[in-house]
């Protein structure tokens, strides 16, 4: 089980999913974040992301890497973190 409600509260993982889901269709449109310059142009980014298996695909397993914990078990969060009711501040 992960804590979900902890988790966005804390800016850096916002941060890392943004970067997770942005960077991989970004690249592999060979763009960068300044090409983005109107939301025409994020949607159409968006549009050829669903359109492409692969780039879904790439995107999505960047998303699990940014949202899995790599010091527990599986997927979900310790319990130590399942009890947070804040982000913690270490």
């Amino acid at each position: 089980m992960i804590n979900w409600k902890i988790r966005f509260l804390n800016k850096t993982f916002l941060l890392q999913v943004l970067g997770a889901i942005f960077l991989p269709l970004l690249a592999y449109q060979g763009m960068a974040m300044e090409d983005l310059t109107s939301w025409s142009s994020v949607a159409d980014l968006f549009v050829k992301a669903f359109t492409n298996p692969y780039l879904l695909a790439i995107t999505l397993w960047s998303v699990f890497n940014a949202v899995t914990d790599p010091t527990v078990k599986g997927i979900g969060d310790s319990f130590r973190a399942r009890a947070y009711e804040k982000p913690s501040e270490k």
